[in-house]
């Protein structure tokens, strides 16, 4: 239609000149050009709005609880820029707007569960509409701050006059008696705790992370026949070369040395030497693996995860040591991903970062063992027939008895177990010592000449 009336008023043009004025006819032609630019302009952001919905998160994960919005309604966003979280038994999963444009409405609420595919939020695309009201914003900060003058500048009589004066120190007076309100607040919330003998109780829904990890944690009570058993190990070797090549191990790789790495290639060699402590029980089956993928348990806010070293049998020191730095920081900044996190074969815990002297780590299923470190203490050790202060760990090694004996879980932490059964023929075979998690930690060099 507006269309066919824009050709009419050019058909007619002429005609019009004959006997309108100039300025007539152009006042006519501009009004229904400009109308017609507005109707295709509005029909053209109708036609934009797009609809965002809870994407594909994994085969196993089917909802979750919308967690936050990162934007509100009428804020721009960048393409790929986040917008919400969802919150799964898992990880965080982010949606992220498709394109730039503008929020025009959420459709859903922060603690609700959301379903995969299920609408979320509207989006209206357009990097032009989006860009200039930031720099309008930007122009009009600075111009409130200015206008405020301008405007008390008009009756500038009034402001040097002592009776604006108070005036003026009223309008600020204003806004300092909500911080005097604010200010009340914050005794108010702190007067419970100060009440003696206090007996209130606070309820707090757990979230979907942490009911996950207790249900995990209760099934590997009730499924595997779970047994710790402990060593202590001399940490003097490991500090000494720790604290020799730490400074330039950072220089020329840009790596903080620790002992985590130095546990888990130990372990990985002892794994290769008794392979049940890295099968797992599927059925009425044992899966042995040639492969090696540690489990690295790190604390986070939401719970603990255990994000895994793949073929962690083929790392050095220095690879092992990055891998882990590299999760520990994405788990912390809650950047993990499903796959950083599937699998594993064989899990390290380390509580010694927490001071924590003695424990019985549970067995992440379906592993059949979890290596548990400690805090390093001195305590007074026999060696050559002399008292010493040595720096010495205590570690425990859980295993799931299905699989492992307490000979293999022994002889896996380094218990001279082969001195008592010396006199078997086979005792090289069941007992080899170049496999201990103790032996390697005590005298470091030995990994060194063990193959990859």
């Amino acid at each position: 239609m507006l269309s066919k009336r824009i050709i009419a008023v050019a058909r007619s043009r002429s005609a019009l000149a004959r006997h309108a004025p100039a300025s007539g006819l152009s006042r006519t032609w501009h009004a229904a050009a400009s109308h017609l630019m507005r109707a295709q302009f509005h029909t053209s952001r109708l036609l934009q709005v797009e609809t965002v919905k809870v994407p594909q998160m994994a085969e196993s994960i089917s909802e979750g609880t919308l967690r936050s919005w990162s934007k509100q309604v009428g804020d721009t966003v960048e393409a790929d820029e986040e917008v919400a979280t969802i919150e799964t038994d898992k990880i965080d999963v982010t949606v992220n707007a498709p394109v730039s444009g503008t929020i025009v409405e959420l459709l859903a609420k922060e603690e609700d569960t959301v379903t995969v595919g299920q609408e979320l939020f509207k989006i209206e695309a357009g990097e032009a509409a989006a860009a200039p009201p930031k720099e309008e914003k930007a122009s009009e900060e600075p111009a409130p701050a200015e206008s405020p003058k301008s405007t008390e500048a008009a009756p500038p009589t009034e402001q040097p006059t002592p009776p604006p004066a108070p005036s003026q120190t009223s309008s600020p007076a204003a806004p300092k008696e909500p911080k005097a309100v604010k200010q009340e607040s914050k005794p108010e919330v702190a007067a419970p705790s100060k009440a003696p003998g206090s007996r209130n109780e606070t309820r707090v829904k757990m979230n979907r992370m942490r009911l996950r990890i207790a249900e995990r944690l209760k099934e590997s009570q009730n499924t595997a026949a779970s047994l710790t058993t402990f060593n202590e190990i001399d940490m003097s070797s490991l500090m000494d070369m720790r604290k020799k090549y730490k400074d330039e191990i950072l220089k020329e790789h840009d790596v903080k040395i620790g002992f985590m790495s130095a546990f888990a290639r130990a372990c990985t060699l002892a794994l290769q030497e008794i392979p049940a402590a890295n099968a797992s029980v599927e059925g009425e089956e044992i899966v042995y693996r040639d492969f090696v993928d540690l489990s690295v348990a790190v604390a986070t806010p939401k719970g603990l995860v255990t994000p895994v070293v793949r073929n962690a049998e083929t790392m050095n020191f220095l690879a092992i040591e990055k891998e882990i730095a590299s999760l520990g920081k994405k788990a912390r900044d809650g950047k993990l991903t499903l796959e950083d996190m599937a699998g594993g074969t064989f899990t390290i815990s380390n509580g010694g970062v927490f001071g924590s002297l003695y424990g019985t780590p549970i067995i992440n299923l379906p592993q059949s063992a979890v290596l548990g470190m400690h805090a390093i203490k001195e305590k007074p050790v026999v060696v050559n027939g002399q008292i010493v202060i040595r720096p010495i760990m205590v570690v425990a090694l859980t295993y799931d008895h299905r699989l492992l004996d307490g000979r293999e879980a022994v002889t896996f932490l380094g218990e001279s177990v082969h001195r008592v059964v010396a006199h078997l023929t086979l005792t090289r075979y069941f007992f080899p010592s170049a496999v201990r998690v103790r032996d390697y930690i005590e005298d470091p060099r030995k990994m060194l000449l063990a193959p990859f």
